[in-house]
């Protein structure tokens, strides 16, 4: 049995943020997933298994929509555990992509808990599985990637926040950008192996690059300049939390490496803004969130809405006569 042959990422038109932005994990998987936003039939999947094929694992787990937490995080065997004294473990779909990419398509589709799952493992690189007293740990070391498409429907931003970066992909191309794809994808499945092997020399420079890069990002310092140049922005742009920072600096740090540096620079900040603040930027800075909304100045008295022109429902001001006093009515004692 031939191995499947996937659609060399070297070989994709266009997209040149996402795939940098893949590259860049794959060269520092810290820098946490991925998340790609755009409407069906972009190719986000063949950017996905394209990603796998940087790694020394090649491995890429698609996570089916409705899967059950049990085949993701797998099962322990009670029985075998109290019979035999030890926990049996069946492996999910967390262990099977130890190494690798796991790819969520329609991730926003996903129940809420399943993905704080995914995201939690993500982070931590470790699975932990445990019922009615027994656990089981093992390693999950993986680059989530999740796809989505706005219209149908939006992640909470607590968990967009876990996703490292954030892009979205142009729905448009130009016509000769979509005329190239067409061609492209249509000789790829014509001839799937002879489509690989035209691509074989640039695929395989992709590769050492990212393995070559690997090597050396962990020799480029986190320096303070970087870092404080990073909060600047970040604190500008009203995030919450520290997460953004953290991504920024790391993804900072593997473009410098990506591009041949020895040191972070403006550059480098610059280039993976967008990736880090898309997801996590507010609209309103903190400096006006804190200050209390301004009272209204009082209106003079010809600046009163005249009848008619108020707010629905209410009537017109009338002048009260507080001159008089009415007496209370009296009871006349009939005889």
């Amino acid at each position: 049995m031939t191995d499947t042959v996937h659609f060399p990422l070297a070989a994709v038109v266009g997209a040149d943020s996402l795939k940098l932005a893949l590259c860049l994990v794959a060269v520092d998987p810290a820098i946490g997933g991925v998340l790609i936003e755009g409407p069906r039939g972009m190719a986000k999947s063949t950017l996905a298994r394209g990603l796998a094929a940087l790694l020394q694992s090649g491995v890429l787990v698609t996570l089916p929509l409705g899967a059950s937490e049990e085949r993701i995080v797998g099962t322990l065997d009670l029985d075998a555990a109290l019979g035999e004294g030890r926990a049996q473990f069946s492996p999910g779909l967390l262990s099977k992509a130890d190494g690798g990419v796991l790819y969520v398509d329609e991730v926003n589709l996903l129940p809420d808990h399943l993905v704080d799952l995914l995201l939690d493992a993500a982070a931590s690189g470790v699975n932990h599985v445990e019922r009615d007293g027994i656990s089981h740990r093992h390693d999950a070391r993986f680059i989530l990637i999740g796809t989505m498409n706005a219209e149908e429907g939006e992640l909470r931003p607590q968990l967009l926040d876990r996703f490292g970066l954030n892009l979205a992909l142009d729905g448009q191309p130009q016509p000769g950008a979509r005329a190239e794809i067409v061609r492209r994808r249509l000789a790829f499945d014509a001839d799937p192996q002879a489509f690989s092997a035209k691509w074989a020399e640039q695929q395989q420079a992709l590769v050492a690059r990212c393995g070559q890069v690997r090597a050396r990002v962990a020799s480029i310092a986190l320096d303070d300049r970087a870092l404080d140049a990073i909060t600047e922005r970040c604190f500008a742009a009203g995030v919450d939390g520290l997460r953004a920072d953290l991504v920024w600096l790391r993804a900072a740090r593997a473009h410098a490496a990506w591009r041949g540096a020895d040191a972070i620079s403006e550059e480098d900040i610059e280039a993976v803004a967008d990736f880090v603040l898309r997801h996590r930027r507010r609209h309103t800075p903190p400096q006006q969130q804190a200050q209390p909304p301004a009272s209204p100045p009082p209106q003079a008295p010809s600046e009163q809405p005249a009848a008619g022109e108020g707010q629905w429902g209410e009537l017109p001001v009338q002048a009260q006569r507080t001159s008089e006093r009415r007496e209370p009515p009296r009871w006349v004692k009939k005889p």
